[in-house]
């Protein structure tokens, strides 16, 4: 068989799966589920910040990049494909090592977690 033949053969069938698996497969997800990686949200939910809004917590997300690109010489972190919370929709975020300094940095510059910050919440991260 040859390679354009086969090569239509496999397109032909990632087209046949589900959205969900499809996103799966193209994102590495599979770190973020061993907990390997951890996406700003999680972090959040770990230290008791399930009262933020999404804004809040979209905000903390945009303040953890930054501070990664400035410890990491402008080099993003993994973005994998995770499923909107509320809305549903299909969307890129970055994950990072559960012990990275720029989710801990984050937590201090940005107003609306500076309170999770403090030494009573350090010791549950």
């Amino acid at each position: 068989m040859n390679i354009s033949r086969r090569i239509a053969r496999i397109h032909t069938a990632a087209r046949q799966v589900s959205k969900a698996l499809r996103y799966r497969c193209l994102s590495g997800a599979v770190a973020v589920e061993q907990g390997t990686l951890i996406r700003t949200g999680d972090l959040l939910d770990r230290l008791g910040a399930d009262d933020l809004k999404d804004g809040q917590k979209a905000w903390y997300g945009r303040h953890t990049a930054k501070a990664y690109r400035a410890a990491h010489l402008g080099a993003d972190a993994v973005k994998v494909w995770a499923q909107h919370r509320t809305t549903g929709k299909w969307i890129h975020v970055h994950v990072y090592n559960p012990t990275d300094p720029a989710l801990y940095t984050a937590l201090t510059t940005y107003k609306a977690t500076r309170h999770l910050s403090q030494a009573d919440f350090a010791e549950v991260a």
